[in-house]
């Protein structure tokens, strides 16, 4: 079902047991798969965001953010790299396990990075066990439709839960030849359609729609009993999801269309930075007040 904008939309639902995604009703538990299915059928929207370290993961989850995505994003935004490609899975899973341990109340989604599924269901399997047992996680996400259905089918069937991600799919960078919008031509979007209906069939509880056309995103949110998470997918999604980095302002270079900054976190932490240096130069740090006698 598509979704409104109003407030009224995160508001506790009266539709079985359950939990209100975004806040919280104060049962000290971690959001799971069926609370976000509830909130598909009752229309409520929420919110999902990255993180990559226990602090910045507890600082969300104190906010009441319901699902963190420890993704392979983390490439660009955390490790350095130019793109999400040169990570490995030994890296997510000690970020994954940081992003646990940060957290109480968050459900923590952890990407597969590329390489750690597309050879056989065999390895989606062994890799998906490790962010569970060695990290802690309460699911994993990879991308692609039909070819990965054998993926998802496997890891589901051993009680792995796992979020699908379609349209533009940063793994694929290379064959894309950019970060490109995807889904605008009739036989393209027909496929995206196809893939998520797939991925619905084979177990995925929910999917991530990236830099799909709005209207796309409204056809397959409301083709799909799973929820769909828009980030630059619209407004139609039953959630959204956005980079951390990119929403707090740490993010330089280009900004993509999609995204909204809320502070410029960049700009107060290089203030900070450079109040910190001009005291320690003109010794007005320490004061006497930061000494031991």
């Amino acid at each position: 079902m598509s979704t409104s904008n109003s407030a009224q939309s995160i508001t506790t639902s009266t539709e079985g047991p359950g939990l209100t995604l975004y806040g919280g009703d104060g049962t000290g538990r971690r959001v799971t798969v069926r609370d976000l299915a509830r909130a598909k059928r009752a229309g409520e929207r929420w919110p999902m965001l990255t993180a990559y370290d226990a602090m910045i993961a507890s600082v969300f989850d104190d906010a009441g953010i319901p699902v963190l995505l420890v993704g392979d994003s983390a490439g660009n935004n955390h490790l350095g790299y130019e793109n999400t490609v040169p990570v490995t899975m030994d890296q997510l899973v000690m970020l994954t396990a940081a992003v646990v341990r940060g957290t109480k109340r968050a459900m923590i989604v952890a990407d597969m990075p590329f390489g750690s599924y597309q050879e056989s269901p065999e390895q989606a399997l062994r890799n998906g066990a490790r962010f569970l047992k060695e990290a802690g996680a309460g699911a994993v996400k990879l991308e692609g439709g039909k070819r990965s259905a054998h993926q998802v089918e496997a890891m589901v069937a051993a009680g792995i839960p796992v979020m699908a991600h379609l349209g533009l799919t940063p793994q694929s960078v290379h064959t894309f030849g950019g970060y490109r919008v995807q889904g605008r031509d009739d036989e393209s979007a027909e496929q995206l359609i196809a893939d998520a209906k797939t991925m619905q069939a084979a177990g995925a509880f929910s999917v991530v729609l990236e830099c799909v056309p709005e209207e796309l995103a409204a056809r397959v949110t409301d083709l799909l009993d799973i929820p769909t998470i828009g980030i630059g997918a619209g407004a139609r999604c039953d959630a959204q999801v956005l980079v951390w980095t990119d929403m707090a302002g740490m993010t330089t270079g280009h900004t993509p269309k999609f995204v909204k900054q809320y502070v410029d976190l960049r700009a107060a932490l290089g203030d900070a930075a450079k109040a910190f240096a001009g005291d320690v130069v003109g010794g007005a740090y320490p004061a006497p007040e930061h000494a031991f006698h």
